[in-house]
């Protein structure tokens, strides 16, 4: 019986992101949707408390038996360390460099997400050693893998100008977790009262780190308290990234009050779901995306959009949101106040977006990333003769 083993470590990352959110959302659809015949496993490596991993439906986690910085090291050398499985798909660039020549598993197929470019477009927002560990693990990728998968048209145009390399390139859309798709008015089973949510708010989501445009987003809800001082505060919702952002002394450099700006941190997937859900309005000034979950997540709730002009955002709303250009403080704050202010205006990109969410789901995902995989260990089994 043939086995996909995928790659779960970034369930495990200090600041997991976004694509710790694929993993895990992909590992649990992949069970879903297994095609008769296959198992599906996680593997990480050596670690502690290895069982916060384990997903209904799928085998393991099964531990490696090198931890995670020698793994990284190992694979980064290019030492050719095969995790297991008939197929391996590995949902960040962390992975092996190079199927086995011999053995069980002579012919596998390996498929490598990348999510976005940006160490390529954007590399000033990312750390020195970071852009350098994602170039030459890309980059090997698109040579050797036999898969790529980029979630969106724009990181796939990118990447081919940028990276050459003989892998071919799927385009896989994220999904939306059935959470965020809860119908108007049905309650959620959680409290969020301890997080003393204002009445209105601006919402805003994902790691604090440059790219995510929080500076931009943050002078721009200045200027809206300039020209309307009941105009909303702001939330954010995220971890610490690099690069020593701090949103609070921003807002007060800004001239802000004490309070308007607030970091909520990391939430649950449900508290997540119902600050969102609460939202006046969703912003998204990012400088860079590869693909943009909130966005996603926040039409699937029926919470309007406000996001700037990165290619994979338009592309993912679907016209569904405002498009502002990125940097420019005065386009975003005079759509956000548009939107705060024009309820019907709100209520049409609301509806806009939840059929623009219905397009996406994780079952869809999974069953594409399924094709890959049946497709390749297909085309590695030897001829029967006729």
């Amino acid at each position: 019986m043939p086995e996909l083993v995928v790659l779960a470590d970034q369930l495990f990352a200090p600041v997991p992101g976004g694509t710790g959110r694929y993993t895990a959302e992909l590992l649990r659809a992949l069970a879903e949707t297994t095609p008769p015949g296959w198992t599906v496993t996680s593997v990480v490596s050596r670690r502690d408390e290895a069982e916060k991993a384990e997903i209904p439906g799928v085998n393991g986690p099964r531990i490696l038996p090198v931890p995670r910085r020698a793994l990284i090291a190992m694979w980064q050398a290019g030492m050719p360390y095969w995790p297991g499985g008939d197929a391996v798909h590995a949902p960040t660039p962390l992975a092996p460099p190079r199927k086995p020549a011999f053995g069980r598993h002579r012919g596998a197929s390996l498929a490598v997400t990348v999510h976005d470019t940006v160490p390529w477009t954007h590399p000033h927002t990312l750390t020195a050693r970071g852009v350098a560990w994602h170039r030459s693990m890309v980059s090997r990728a698109m040579r050797r893998a036999d898969f790529v998968v980029v979630p969106t048209r724009s990181v796939a145009d990118e990447l081919r100008a940028y990276v050459p390399g003989d892998s071919r390139l799927e385009v896989i859309p994220h999904g939306t977790t059935e959470v965020f798709t809860a119908a108007e008015g049905v309650d959620l089973p959680v409290d969020v009262g301890h997080l003393d949510l204002p009445d209105r708010y601006i919402l805003s989501v994902g790691t604090l780190e440059p790219r995510k445009g929080l500076d931009v987003l943050i002078e721009a809800v200045a200027r809206m308290h300039g020209v309307d001082p009941r105009a909303p505060d702001l939330l954010l919702i995220g971890q610490q990234g690099w690069g020593g952002v701090d949103p609070v002394s921003h807002a007060e450099g800004c001239g802000l009050p004490p309070g308007t700006v607030r970091v909520l941190g990391r939430l649950s997937d449900l508290e997540l779901a119902a600050v969102l859900r609460r939202a006046t309005v969703l912003a998204a000034p990012s400088h860079a995306e590869g693909f943009g979950l909130p966005v996603l997540e926040a039409m699937a709730a029926g919470v309007p959009v406000v996001h700037s002009d990165v290619p994979a955002l338009i592309e993912v709303a679907g016209g569904a949101g405002v498009t502002v250009p990125r940097g420019e403080v005065r386009a975003l704050s005079e759509s956000l106040l548009e939107v705060v202010h024009d309820s019907v205006w709100a209520a049409q990109l609301a509806a806009q977006g939840r059929r623009r969410a219905e397009e996406f789901s994780w079952r869809g995902a999974a069953r594409a990333v399924w094709a890959l995989h049946r497709d390749g260990y297909r085309d590695s089994q030897p001829a029967v003769p006729s």
